[in-house]
């Protein structure tokens, strides 16, 4: 894994993806920041970081198109899968590259809260509390690109791929909102999810015995459920999809100034899901 990990850092510096990322991140919090908070005196950074997370739409996709697809393309992926490292150590060493290349603009925007100590009043803890929000929210989409990256072998299409499904994230409330919140409509949004995982069980594990028994057992118990009381399903579909919101997790920390754990863990648990998923898409043609 160290290997792959210093191969893809040296890539990533080695071409203009490294810097451009890092200069592009790094203008938009740098104008932000002179706006609201030097121009004209808001004591948070917090707020600056969450006028920029629309930038992820953008960049990160220009990020993550290459990480598996270009080595897909280039049949080089080959030499990787047949190399004396795991997959799980191929996957781990470009994704941690990645942060990596993440980390820079956002070791940057670590001084801003104390270029705010310097001149004037300022809530240091808040603010990093924030920063460590905004970097485990940027893994979790890098997660995401990542993942998008090993689906196919063409860069536009991941790039494209990523850049729509991080659009989808961050209007996610809003899309979430249109939901419909009667009981009836909460289970067939929830039988509608429980099939989209059985579909993805079954591409993963190539088992339709057990995608088939996992998609009767749970239609069974969501249909129970709603038979036994039908009045626990009324808004129970916006409910549960809204607790998935990456960015309401964020404003808990830019906006509300609480060390919000549940966004934490939320944040840490899609991102080993979406790597773990990516481990299983590569495993699986590393058998083909």
């Amino acid at each position: 894994m160290k290997a792959i990990y210093k191969r893809e850092l040296a890539s990533y510096f080695n071409s203009m993806i490294g810097w451009l990322f890092t200069a592009v991140l790094t203008v938009f919090v740098g104008i932000y920041f002179f706006v609201y908070n030097l121009f004209n005196g808001y004591p948070y950074f917090s707020m600056s970081l969450s006028y920029t997370l629309f930038v992820f739409m953008v960049i990160i996709p220009i990020l993550t198109m290459r990480s598996m697809a270009e080595e897909r393309r280039s049949k080089t992926d080959q030499l990787l899968l047949t190399a004396p490292v795991s997959v799980t150590g191929v996957v781990m060493g470009k994704y941690l590259a990645m942060l990596t290349v993440f980390a820079v603009p956002t070791a940057i925007a670590c001084l801003c809260p104390l270029i705010i100590a310097l001149n004037g009043s300022s809530f240091l803890l808040a603010d990093y509390g924030t920063i460590l929000a905004f970097f485990l929210l940027g893994a979790v989409e890098i997660a995401v690109g990542l993942l998008i990256s090993a689906l196919t072998e063409s860069q536009l299409i991941a790039a494209v791929g990523t850049f729509g499904l991080l659009m989808v994230l961050y209007l996610w409330d809003g899309l979430v909102s249109f939901l419909p919140s009667d009981a009836s409509g909460s289970l067939l949004g929830l039988l509608v999810i429980l099939i989209l995982v059985c579909i993805l069980l079954n591409a993963l594990s190539n088992n339709w015995k057990v995608t088939a028994g996992v998609l009767v057992v749970g239609a069974a118990v969501i249909i129970g459920f709603y038979i036994k009381d039908s009045s626990v399903f009324a808004g129970l579909l916006p409910d549960i999809l809204g607790r998935f919101s990456l960015i309401t997790a964020f404003d808990s920390f830019a906006s509300d100034h609480v060390f919000d754990l549940r966004g934490i863990l939320l944040y840490l648990s899609l991102s080993a899901l979406l790597v773990f998923l990516t481990v299983q898409v590569v495993q699986k043609r590393r058998w083909n």
